[in-house]
């Protein structure tokens, strides 16, 4: 979420979206059926600014909540949720296990193959291209290029 910030013109909020993409699944492993419901529950008994509470909950839009992202962060956190863990799946297929050499190729053969990470949604991701005004080559480009950035596969 920082090399986005960064990448789109708000560095001054890079910590924010930061912080944002750390939260957005805290929720998930314990309560799945529930995801970006009971986060909001839980952050705002911990008195967690209401701005993270949206952003983060909002990339559950359309999933498991009605909260449709906004801000440009809200809607790169939509995009790329599902397709970091695509990418995820790619990567560690490769023999460097990593991101650094992957190429957007690579991901689009993987990606038109439906069967591959089944459970990472190619309807929410080119949803949240839509909304970002991308295409998927420049989506998937750039999610890469972020993950790149800690060498993160998911």
């Amino acid at each position: 979420m920082k090399y986005f910030a960064k990448e789109l013109g708000y560095e001054n909020e890079e910590e924010f979206w930061g912080i944002v993409g750390l939260l957005h699944d805290l929720d998930f492993e314990k309560y799945p059926s529930e995801h970006c419901i009971k986060e909001q529950e839980i952050m705002r008994e911990r008195g967690i600014d209401e701005r993270i509470i949206h952003a983060t909950a909002s990339h559950g839009y359309q999933i498991t909540v009605d909260i449709e992202p906004t801000h440009t962060m809200e809607k790169v956190l939509y995009a790329i949720d599902e397709l970091t863990g695509l990418i995820g799946a790619v990567a560690i297929m490769r023999p460097s296990k990593s991101v650094s050499d992957l190429e957007l190729k690579s991901v689009k053969k993987k990606y038109k193959d439906k069967k591959f990470a089944a459970g990472c949604s190619r309807e929410v991701i080119e949803r949240g291209a839509a909304m970002l005004g991308w295409d998927i080559d420049t989506l998937i480009t750039e999610t890469i290029l972020a993950m790149r950035e800690t060498d993160c596969v998911d």
